[in-house]
Formats: structure tokens, C-alpha cells, sequence
């Protein structure tokens, strides 16, 4: 346990979930299931006792430190790495993957992003526990695959070779990765049973990563590796700075997942879910006899199927509308039918040029 380490991605806009998720108050800070908590407190505690808090890292964008702290007060600063600017993932996980490495070689980290959520936490960390062993013991990148529910083409997706498994484990090899596709293939994966979700959460060892970036992202592996002596000193910060203007924009997919011929999914079903869009609020939040999704100070009449998320200051009253969102955050409300969710980037757009930056 003393050598598993945990990167969190927290630094995100989520602008998929706007307006409630702003560029100066992402979704990852926001209470967004009613539990009390913000979605980067709930995925900090979904890992208690996987590895202990020293151990643990988040990775946001430098705006954010401030707000990182206040919602992790135990965390120490030096635990929180600021990103000059977004990249992606690749360099995301690179920043972390070269700053544990030079703490403890022997490293085994787990990388997961701030906006998922997890109904059976128990098994969660039984599966997790498994990923984390499998990692340790085996030259291998670890990707944990979700049983699919349903043909979402939300979601990205894996196929396994049910031939091809980890001696001693449930991992099997991964054979291919697709991203989000149409709703016809996304009905043939599922039909087919030898695709996952892919969750986006990783485990591997320190240098088995690191050996991926050299081969796969050679160019950013050896930006990191030419400042490596800076990390955890007081120039880490200006060599940040310049090691991210040099790397390029590409997701650890992309750079070195779908390239890699060691990687492994393990199939798990914990209940999880991407809290990505509104309509997947929608769907693991708590729904009336209506199935509707409501948090705030709501009177409905004649409405189903909406997912209506306002302040709870403000009484709103709602008749005869069916599968809507309606939200309400900062100054803006949205109405917007759940089938057209994929355009609220497109209103995000139109609103920064035609009304400023006020309201993104």
C-alpha cells in the first residue's frame, strides 16, 4: 500500500455541463449528485484505503490550485500540480508519472479522473485491489473496462480477447479501442459481448509507463526527462511552464494505449458512470414516479422524463414539459431538450461571441 500512489485529473472545464460547470468553477467542485460532497472529495474518499493520503496527487489547471485546497484542506500543496495550460491527457499523466517516479521508483500508480461516479464502493476497491496486484507483478498497462448496460455512444469502447489473459488474473489482452461510436456499432459491440466501456482509469508501474512514453511519446518523454531535476524543487514551476508549451495535445488513448501491445483490461460492473453530460445525470440520479431527476426547490405539473438541476433559493414551477433539462447556475438558465445535449458545446461557443466571456 505504501508504494500505490493516486493521480487525480481535476482539471478539466467540463463545458458539456454547463451552465452549472463554468471555466472559473468546474463541475469537478460543484455537489453534482446531492451527497454533500464535490465530485473531487467523493473520488479522494473512493480511494481510502488503497493508498494513504501522502500518496496522493491531484492534476489541475494552475487557476484551480486555490479551490483544490479549499476542498482538500488535509492535502499539502506540494500534493496539488498546477498545469500552465491544458494539454490533454498525455501530459497530464506524464507531469504526475515523472514526479512520483522520482519519489519512489517502485511506484504503482492508479489514474483516474474527478467526474466519475460509483454506486458499489465495496467493489470498487475489490477491483481495484486486483488491478494494483496485476500491475505489480506484470510489465503491463492496466485499463479497467466497464460491462455495458446498454449502446451508448457516449462512451468510448474496448475489445478484449477472451483468449488472451494475465496468468493468475481476470485481465484479459486488449485488442482494440474505438472511440465514441454511432448508435448502430455502439448496438454491435454490446450484441457482440467482447466489448467495455472504457472507464479511463489506469494502473501501472512507474517504469512500465515511463518505458511506454519513451517508445510511443518519445518528444514529451524527453522534455520531462531533460527537467526531470527540477521536479519537487522551486524551479518545478518554470520548467512546467516550458516543458508544456513543447508538448503536444494528445490523450494517453491516443499516444500510447491504442499503440502499446501490453495493455490489459479488466472487466468489472461497480455501478459506474461518467458524470459527463446532463442526461447521464439523468440517469444515475435519484428519478420520481415521473422519472424525473430534480435538485432544487422544484414543483412539477404534467412533466416527465427532465432533469432539472436550479438553485435552491429560487421556486421553480415546471408544467408539461417531457425529457428536458433545465438548469440553473450563476446568472444563466438553460432549457434544452435532453435528445440536443450534445449542442450545449455549441451554445457555450455562441454565448463567449456573442455575449463575452462572462458567462463561460
Amino acid at each position: 500500500m505504501n508504494s500505490t500512489y493516486l493521480v487525480v485529473m481535476a482539471g478539466g472545464i467540463g463545458s458539456r455541463f454547463w451552465p452549472f460547470s463554468r471555466t472559473n468553477h468546474p463541475k469537478q467542485f460543484h455537489d453534482v449528485l446531492g451527497t454533500g460532497r464535490s465530485m473531487l472529495q467523493v473520488t479522494v474518499d473512493r480511494f481510502a484505503g488503497l493508498c494513504p493520503p501522502e500518496n496522493v496527487f491531484v492534476v489541475t489547471n494552475r487557476d484551480y490550485v486555490q479551490l483544490v485546497q479549499q476542498h482538500l484542506p488535509q492535502m499539502p500543496v506540494d500534493q496539488i500540480l498546477g498545469e500552465p495550460i491544458g494539454r490533454n491527457t498525455a501530459p497530464c499523466i506524464a507531469y504526475a508519472s515523472y514526479r512520483i517516479a522520482q519519489r519512489d521508483p517502485q511506484a504503482t500508480i492508479i489514474v483516474t479522473p474527478a467526474d466519475h461516479a460509483v454506486s458499489n464502493e465495496a467493489e470498487f476497491q475489490r477491483v481495484m485491489a486486483l488491478a494494483v496486484d496485476a500491475a505489480r507483478h506484470h510489465d503491463v498497462l492496466v485499463t479497467l473496462g466497464i460491462h455495458p448496460s446498454r449502446p451508448d455512444t457516449g462512451y468510448g469502447y474496448i475489445q478484449f480477447m477472451d483468449s488472451q489473459s494475465l496468468p493468475g488474473s481476470q485481465l484479459h489482452k486488449v485488442k482494440t479501442f474505438t472511440e465514441k461510436p454511432n448508435l448502430e456499432l455502439a448496438k454491435m459491440f454490446v450484441d457482440s459481448g467482447d466489448f467495455l466501456w472504457n472507464s479511463g482509469l489506469f494502473v501501472w508501474r512507474a517504469d512500465t509507463i515511463l518505458h511506454a512514453f519513451r517508445q510511443y511519446l518519445g518528444d514529451m518523454a524527453e522534455v520531462f526527462e531533460e527537467g526531470a531535476g527540477a521536479l519537487g524543487t522551486p524551479q518545478e514551476e518554470a520548467f512546467i511552464s516550458e516543458a508544456y508549451a513543447r508538448c503536444a495535445n494528445v490523450s494517453i488513448d491516443y499516444g500510447i494505449m491504442e499503440k502499446a501491445d501490453n495493455v490489459y483490461v479488466l472487466p468489472a460492473e461497480f455501478g459506474w458512470s461518467d458524470v459527463g453530460t446532463w442526461d447521464s445525470l439523468h440517469r444515475i440520479g435519484q428519478q420520481d414516479a415521473n422519472g424525473n431527476m430534480v435538485n432544487g426547490d422544484v414543483m412539477l405539473y404534467d412533466t416527465t422524463g427532465c432533469v432539472i438541476k436550479t438553485p435552491s433559493e429560487r421556486l421553480v414551477v415546471v408544467q408539461g414539459l417531457e425529457d428536458y433539462i433545465i438548469a440553473e447556475y450563476d446568472n444563466v438558465l438553460l432549457i434544452c431538450k435532453r435528445s440536443e445535449e450534445q449542442r450545449v458545446k455549441e451554445f457555450v461557443a455562441d454565448v463567449k461571441a456573442k455575449k463575452g466571456t462572462g458567462y463561460n
